[in-house]
């Protein structure tokens, strides 16, 4: 979340809240740089926008809330390692670093716990998908896996400390955001106080896979549509706000406030609270291809919010404050997703699999096996511990990036927001993949 690819879920899409709006409290699709080590950027700060003809009419009764105040904590320090070549794109060609032994990392009963039925469940998904990462093979995960099966949740400290051995990719230095499932006003008809569409995958919205045109393009992909005898970029979110998919019945619901609106679409998934208090599950179906681009660091870089509010919270507080005026900053980000209705369990993470609050995080499948356990130890309390990396996300790029997921709910909400933390990180890999990749001596 490539980006004209269309991305992942929530944390498909780049859908990881604090992943994609780029610094709230510090994270970041493009992150901002004084929190990504990157150089500082010396162009000029983007022109304010003007308004647009369709500014959101926010609701009162839907309080942006506070973000969480962070618990502090002490991270373990990275692992020595030999400096990453400037050309690496996988985990394999930055290197890998043995790591200590399971049972030495201070990971919670309870958090094992957590870890193995998540693990357990991704574990059809990751024998049958090809590793990017360079670190394991379909075949390394088999005897985990058939363990995992039968083996019992109060004893899960024991099961990752026989199975597993852990290692650190490259520096091993950690950024950890967080997203959740977003719960939204809305109804399954238009009606008074909910007039904010909600569109399904249009008919014209074509997906085109670069690697059938060329090798050197293999799995690039890119959306656009077709008018007349031309291949086309598809509409863009200010097109769109502006009525170009009206009247072709594309509306599964609609919102009752475009700044929460905008935010589910951040997060890939959410749920509709619907006026007869019923709830309407839906989840990303799939993004127009354009580019994401955080309203949050914008606003920083213009000098609209200061570093303290730029949670997710804070960014709702600012749309709010001037409906005219957040329209057209939403609009500045023209990437669009189209939604389904979820009628079975969910939300699912890029392994198909639904993912779960406190147990999963989203990563960069090219260093993250998908379906790894992964070990994070932070400046910040609340994530530290065992988790799987069930999902992606667009800005979820690079080594030791993740996005942590934390369920539904205002605390999930609370945390998710402002959720931005330094430290290190260490995979768990089978044995088997271990043996390969650093042999003994």
């Amino acid at each position: 979340m490539i980006r004209a690819v269309g991305a992942p879920r929530a944390r498909t899409f780049g859908f990881a809240l604090l992943a994609t709006l780029p610094l709230l409290s510090g994270c970041a699709s493009v992150i901002p740089d004084a929190d990504s080590g990157r150089p500082a950027t010396t162009s000029p700060a983007p022109p304010r926008p003007a308004g647009t003809q369709r500014p959101y009419i926010p609701r009162p009764s839907e309080g942006a809330g506070a973000a969480a105040q962070p618990i502090p904590a002490t991270p373990r320090a990275a692992l020595p390692a030999t400096p990453v070549p400037a050309d690496a794109a996988t985990a394999a060609a930055s290197g890998v670093v043995a790591g200590p032994d399971f049972a030495t990392l201070g990971v919670t009963a309870e958090q094992a716990s957590a870890a193995l039925v998540a693990f357990r469940i991704s574990c059809p998904s990751v024998q049958r998908r090809t590793d990017t990462s360079g670190l394991t093979q379909g075949a390394d995960w088999t005897e985990s896996c058939n363990a995992a099966k039968s083996w019992k949740d109060g004893d899960a400290s024991a099961f990752f400390t026989n199975y597993f051995g852990t290692v650190q990719v490259g520096a091993g230095t950690a950024f950890v955001t967080g997203y959740y499932e977003p719960e939204i006003a809305g109804s399954r008809t238009k009606q008074p106080g909910y007039d904010v569409p909600i569109y399904r995958r249009p008919a014209d919205l074509i997906e085109v896979d670069l690697g059938q045109f060329a090798d050197d393009l293999k799995g690039r992909k890119i959306r656009g549509r077709v008018d007349g005898s031309n291949f086309t970029r598809y509409y863009d979110r200010t097109a769109i706000e502006s009525g170009a998919l009206d009247g072709r019945g594309l509306e599964i619901a609609y919102a009752a406030d475009a700044a929460e609106f905008f935010f589910l679409q951040v997060q890939g998934s959410g749920r509709l609270r619907l006026p007869d208090g019923g709830i309407m599950r839906i989840g990303y179906d799939t993004q127009n291809g354009r580019g994401y681009v955080g309203i949050g660091k914008l606003l920083l870089d213009r000098g609209e919010l200061q570093r303290g509010q730029a949670s997710m919270q804070g960014i709702l507080d600012y749309l709010r404050a001037d409906p005219v005026r957040g329209a057209a900053v939403m609009n500045e980000n023209p990437s669009w997703v189209f939604f389904r209705e979820l009628t079975g369990p969910g939300p699912l993470g890029a392994l198909g699999v639904p993912v779960t609050g406190r147990a999963s995080v989203a990563a960069d499948p090219k260093y993250v096996p998908l379906g790894a356990p992964v070990v994070l130890s932070l400046d910040r309390a609340e994530p530290n511990g065992l988790w799987i990396a069930q999902d992606t996300g667009g800005a979820i790029k690079g080594a030791n990036r993740f996005d942590s997921f934390w369920g539904a709910g205002d605390d999930a909400r609370a945390i998710a927001g402002g959720m931005a933390g330094r430290g290190s990180a260490l995979l768990l890999l089978p044995r088997a993949s271990i043996a390969r990749l650093i042999p003994a001596p």
